[in-house]
């Protein structure tokens, strides 16, 4: 148990108190006393009302649970499904038609389309180079991924290869001449480009051999800085920033005719520095480095030192960029994404602070106090003044309005103008989803942001229909009609209530990060979908996603969108059960493996080096994005068959063994890595990542997160 002090009625980790006293509250004309008397006041008055919204989830869960036992899956009885959940609850009446009120929000969420990241915050390095990502290399992004073919002649090798640099600028000239395509002729022809001052304005010219032309559009040509001979160019499409480096004497500048050494992109327009699913924070001493790298984000401190290529290097924020604008004038663009930070849910508690009986309090309570005060210190992110808070794993209205009483509770403590505080509605629990119009009205005042994510929906999915019949394999579920309901839905309900030009409207994450040709031809579908956002898992991914917000005006799709009918809800409670026979013993064998060794190579850096999100290696070898939402999706798959009887007990402890060794395999490089084979009943890390699956029904909702963070911390207490 921590050192604790009191602090107002609570007892309060001395590491905790010390950092919200002497680092977060300075500054900002926030008193010690009235911010630990505001929040043992928010303990006292919200934390009764977070408890009983808990216990509201496990009695319809009890409930479904009964219903499939009676009735069998869905499709037995679709109406009388959704009439039972109805009768319990589950379902609330659909509010009017409305428009949602948000005010005082950043043009990156109202009128710029863009990609957006998700990091740990606890990772310095990671939390800044996402801040940083703003802007991204189109050179070193086509040169460094798959997105340019690593066949025959293009073969990266150790020093450039001409070949390969040759197609990454032959691939730049076509997204120059489909976004900003010259009058005449092509990108790949010019062989200097110009800026011209005529009565007093600039504008933009390019030599062919046949002469100089301007663009199509003259006014995508909006500011430069340096010389003709060593300079930036900066154009914009569809509200999105580029830039043309200038630089005939660097080595890639050399290889074009005009001197063209690189074109940056503006890539990540936001980034959600995450207190959540990527993170493993599992006490006082964790949560303060979490709220001590946001407090940095956000009064523009964070530095980071590190060795890379035997040389130390120093990361911080990046500082604006600074253009002369077409009419002479000084002109600006922001040098850093627009951060958004997630909160955790309403599920877990934390013994960083007690409440006056002695209790760990809602983690959600204290992250909703610190995040906030922290983000009194901003000097380098919103111009608007507002705190961007994504809300995870809520379930239904009433769990939405909860957290805008928290919001509200917080902006009164620290003196903040209501609706200071937005919230990003997190659409990736069933019981939200069927409701997402309710629970966008609950949150109308203050809402920035709704989006979906397909790992802890489906997670969520098997866990609430556990009784209904084994669930499909993992990559089967992917197309299953629900899904595109889902997706649909999510959209088609944003955009009816407004959302266009006012909030953002996202889609989840790209889980591959080495497959960026894949992501260039499959990620296009978010933005056409009208989706003014997307996750990407990097901020190389993140410069060839902008590619997709240049070839498609986000807002244009929405419009298109505006008069679809959304999918019903037959359609998105239509997940199917797996029918009898329909899987051999090796299937069933294989899937068992999948699931085994994807669970066991996350729960193992999770428990035993805290990390919560990283490239984990898949049972082919396959690096995928790992964070806690992947881990609840393949604990409930062998959990359900468990329930089910596709799978024994005994052949569950047989897979996870044989996969432990797996495991043990593709770690053997990393002189930190514990190996669980032949350490069963002493790996804290493999008795973790068993218990996920063996006790998932039990588990509230299916989260991963109470095993987890008892794992953590008996690794942490056992030093």
């Amino acid at each position: 148990m921590p050192n604790y002090v009191e602090k107002s009625g609570l007892k309060v980790a001395a590491i905790l108190a010390d950092f919200v006293e002497q680092e977060a509250i300075p500054g900002t004309g926030v008193t010690p006393q009235q911010f630990w008397d505001g929040l043992a006041g928010i303990v006292a008055a919200l934390a009764p009302k977070n408890r009983a919204l808990l216990a509201i989830r496990d009695d319809l869960q009890s409930k479904i649970d009964a219903w499939h036992k009676a009735n069998g899956p869905v499709s037995a009885n679709p109406s009388g499904y959704e009439a039972f959940l109805r009768d319990i609850g589950y379902l609330v009446p659909e509010p009017a038609d409305f428009t949602i009120e948000t005010t005082g929000l950043d043009p990156e969420i109202t009128s710029i389309c863009g990609p957006q990241l998700v990091v740990p915050v606890s990772n310095a390095r990671y939390a800044l180079n996402a801040a940083n990502a703003r802007w991204g290399s189109l050179y070193d992004a086509l040169y460094g991924t798959d997105a340019i073919s690593r066949e025959g002649e293009l073969a990266p090798g150790k020093g450039l290869n001409p070949a390969r640099a040759a197609a990454v600028v032959a691939e730049a000239a076509k997204f120059l001449d489909d976004s900003f395509p010259l009058a005449s002729g092509s990108h790949a022809d010019v062989v200097a480009y110009h800026v011209v001052k005529t009565d007093g304005r600039w504008s933009f010219g390019a030599d062919l051999a046949s002469g100089r032309v301007a663009l199509a559009d003259p006014a995508a040509y909006v500011g430069f800085t340096g010389t003709p001979e060593k300079g930036e160019l900066v154009l914009r499409h569809n509200g999105l920033h580029i830039i043309l480096v200038i630089d005939p004497s660097s080595p890639i500048g050399k290889l074009h005719p005009a001197g063209l050494a690189d074109v940056i992109l503006e890539s990540a327009l936001t980034t959600i520095q995450d207190c959540e699913d990527s993170v493993a924070a599992v006490d006082a001493e964790d949560k303060v480095g979490v709220y001590r790298n946001w407090l940095g984000l956000m009064n523009g401190t964070l530095e980071d030192t590190f060795e890379k290529g035997g040389k130390s290097v120093t990361r911080k924020l990046n500082a604006d960029r600074s253009y002369t604008g077409v009419d002479g004038n000084p002109m600006t663009l922001k040098g850093r994404a627009l951060l958004l930070v997630r909160n955790v849910g309403h599920l877990m508690t934390t013994d960083a602070i007690l409440d006056a009986a002695g209790q760990p309090i809602g983690e959600g309570l204290m992250d909703a106090a610190v995040t906030a005060l922290c983000a009194l210190s901003d000097k380098v992110n919103s111009t608007t003044g507002a705190i961007y808070v994504v809300k995870p794993k809520m379930h239904g209205p009433d769990e939405v309005a909860f957290a805008c009483e928290i919001f509200a509770a917080v902006e009164k403590v620290l003196g903040l103008k209501p609706e200071t505080i937005k919230i990003g509605i997190m659409d990736e629990e069933r019981r939200t989803s069927a409701n997402l119009k309710a629970c966008i009205h609950a949150a109308r005042r203050r809402v920035f942001f709704i989006n979906t994510g397909f790992l802890d929906r489906t997670g969520d999915e098997i866990h609430t229909s556990m009784l209904a019949g084994p669930v499909l394999r993992k990559d089967d579920v992917k197309s299953e009609k629900w899904i595109q309901s889902y997706e649909d839905r999510n959209v088609l309900i944003g955009l009816a209530a407004g959302f266009s030009g006012k909030a953002q409207i996202g889609k989840g994450m790209w889980a591959r990060p080495d497959d960026m040709a894949a992501m260039l031809k499959a990620k296009t579908g978010h933005p056409k979908s009208g989706a003014n956002t997307a996750w990407v898992p990097s901020p190389t991914a993140a410069t060839l996603h902008a590619l997709h917000y240049h070839q498609v005006d986000v807002f244009a799709a929405q419009q298109g969108r505006l008069t679809q009918p959304k999918p019903g809800l037959s359609e998105l409670f239509s997940m199917p059960v797996l029918s009898a026979n329909t899987l051999g013993r090796d299937e069933i064998s294989r899937e068992l493996d999948n699931n085994a060794q994807g669970i066991l190579g996350y729960v193992v850096r999770w428990v035993e080096q805290g990390v919560g999100c990283s490239k984990v290696p898949d049972i082919n070898n396959v690096g995928l994005m790992e964070d806690r939402a992947t881990c609840r999706i393949s604990s409930q798959a062998v959990a359900n068959w468990l329930r089910h009887g596709l799978v024994t007990e005994a052949e569950v402890r047989a897979s996870f063994e044989k996969m432990a060794a797996v495991v043990d395999g593709q770690n053997a490089g990393d002189p930190l890595y514990r190996p669980m084979a032949g350490h069963f009943d002493s790996s804290i890390a493999y008795q973790a990542a068993l218990a996920l699956a063996l006790e998932g029904t039990t588990q509230p909702s299916g989260y991963t997160e109470p095993i987890l963070h008892a794992a953590r911390a008996r690794v942490k207490l056992a030093g």
